[in-house]
């Protein structure tokens, strides 16, 4: 038996995800800061997978779960909606009068927003 285990699957996952623009700002506003702490420019595509592992990594919850084994998980499915509408999507108290989930990005509930 070697030392050096098996290498992992390292085949990249291309994830498209459509995000609103209160996200996509911060997102950009993030990627500023990066160049002007580091020096160097980095899109936010570049950012956004090591944004997501460093989260991940963070939530002591999820690793408990990943050790004590995760639910099988069901295989995705693209989401239905119709013509714009969010008939399919599930309410919740998050939800405002005009539908739209609350969001720390939404500029109406911004905890970052000075008051």
């Amino acid at each position: 038996m070697l030392k050096l285990a098996k290498l992992p699957d390292r085949t990249p996952a291309k994830i498209t995800v459509t995000v609103g623009a209160d996200l996509n700002q911060a997102l950009k506003d993030y990627a500023a800061l990066y160049r002007a702490t580091y020096g160097e420019a980095e899109t936010v595509a570049e950012l956004i997978p090591y944004m997501l592992e460093a989260f991940l990594v963070s939530d002591r919850s999820f690793a408990k779960a990943r050790k004590e084994g995760l639910p099988e998980a069901e295989p995705e499915r693209p989401a239905r909606r119709g013509r714009g509408s969010r008939a399919s999507a599930p309410e919740t108290e998050a939800d405002d009068a005009s539908g739209r989930s609350a969001s720390p990005f939404s500029s109406s509930a911004s905890p970052m927003q000075e008051t």
